[in-house]
């Protein structure tokens, strides 16, 4: 059971106001170690230069999108252990399907709670401490 406070978490959205709505829901879980970028491929370079062990990415994004990212991070071993919760505005089934092809823990459907985002880390990390 990990504490919160301790796990280091990867927010990349190219929204800013995306990013800031899952730190401060984060936050109220106890989260307390973020890092940001605004598209996939800003994601990558900092996990690669610091790995995190969340990582939770919107799907639509230039550059890189959050498959594009997924894929990448699993084909570098140094990563390709962090968890990865794909964040998305469309539950469809493809892309769900994909994602799980391509290695994702989980995903969330935005608008999202607390309480979802909650549920979501818990089923990938155990319950929060």
């Amino acid at each position: 059971m990990p504490a919160a406070a301790a796990i280091h978490t990867l927010i990349v959205d190219d929204q800013a106001s995306m990013r800031s709505l899952v730190r401060t829901s984060l936050q109220q879980l106890g989260f307390r170690e973020f890092r940001e970028a605004a598209d996939g491929e800003a994601g990558l370079r900092q996990l690669i230069a610091e790995p995190a062990h969340l990582i939770i990415s919107d799907f639509n994004m230039p550059n890189l999108d959050g498959l594009g990212l997924l894929r990448a991070v699993r084909a570098h071993p140094p990563i390709a252990g962090s968890a990865f919760i794909m964040l998305t505005g469309r539950a469809d089934r493809e892309l769900v399907a994909r994602a799980v092809q391509f290695g994702v823990n989980n995903y969330l459907v935005k608008p999202f709670t607390v309480a979802q985002l909650k549920e979501k880390v818990e089923t990938v990390f155990g319950v929060l401490t």
